[in-house]
């Protein structure tokens, strides 16, 4: 048996209830909300709230975000089978998570991502799944960025197996030419900066961007297709202003 695919509740270590309050409220969000899109996942996903990113690209689009800090592949089972995915019907669900995985095989991390997918599929029929690959980590090579390198090779290969499920390079551009993460991409070297979550998940925008879209009328006038891409439409800042490409990093989350 995989454990990385069996539904485990997170332990209450810190005896605070933090994670499971966090379910509870997410469950609450899904019978009193209707989104379009829902994001689940660990503290990538989690984090992405957080930022200009979010408030521009994804709130719009009447997006949930069911992220946990720390989460693995069985949390995020656990609460999918337990809630969250109940009430709604969102046209896609967005998946990423596995790095917190540090027990398990790269074999075992793709099955649990597997077996996420698998549940989305059965609870949500109508949806689109969009897993997207796992960062890089650490600032230089090391056996965990191989290790994830290696599961999103995996999930490349058996995600094609569930239908309308697609995945999503998000790690490109982050790993430099001489095999480092810059700080300003990555300031911990495990989670993205603004401008990190800006180059990482410009991808995901365009392509929920098309998903949402996909049956209205064509679109006759060209000038409108500039509104397709977040890079021919700068995120601003709260003042008006465009936002610097410099930032400091997200402090929500772990």
């Amino acid at each position: 048996m995989n454990p990385a695919a069996v539904p485990t509740p997170l332990e209450d270590v810190r005896g605070d209830g933090r994670w499971l309050s966090m379910h509870n409220r997410f469950v609450n969000q899904a019978r009193e909300m209707e989104p379009d899109v829902v994001f689940v996942g660990d503290s990538i996903v989690a984090n992405l709230q957080c930022t200009d990113v979010w408030e521009k690209w994804f709130a719009p689009m009447h997006c949930l975000n069911f992220g946990i800090g720390g989460d693995e592949t069985q949390h995020v089972l656990w609460r999918l089978k337990n809630g969250e995915l109940e009430f709604i019907k969102p046209k896609a669900v967005v998946v990423l998570v596995g790095t917190n995985n540090h027990e398990h095989t790269a074999a075992e991390v793709a099955g649990g991502i597997m077996e996420i997918c698998r549940t989305i599929r059965e609870k949500q029929p109508q949806s689109h799944i969009v897993a997207l690959t796992l960062l890089p980590r650490g600032e230089k090579p090391n056996c965990l960025r191989e290790k994830n390198s290696e599961i999103n090779g995996l999930i490349k290969e058996t995600l094609r197996s569930i239908e309308m499920c697609q995945v999503i390079n998000i790690d490109q551009d982050l790993v430099l030419g001489d095999g480092t993460i810059d700080h300003r991409d990555m300031f911990d070297y495990l989670h993205l900066t603004p401008q990190g979550y800006r180059r990482a998940f410009e991808p995901v925008y365009l392509l929920l961007t098309n998903l949402l879209h996909e049956d209205d009328p064509p679109i006759l006038n060209n000038a409108s297709s500039a509104l397709l891409s977040p890079s021919s439409s700068p995120l601003l800042s709260p003042s008006g202003e465009n936002a610097p490409q410099t930032e400091r990093p997200a402090t929500c989350g772990e």
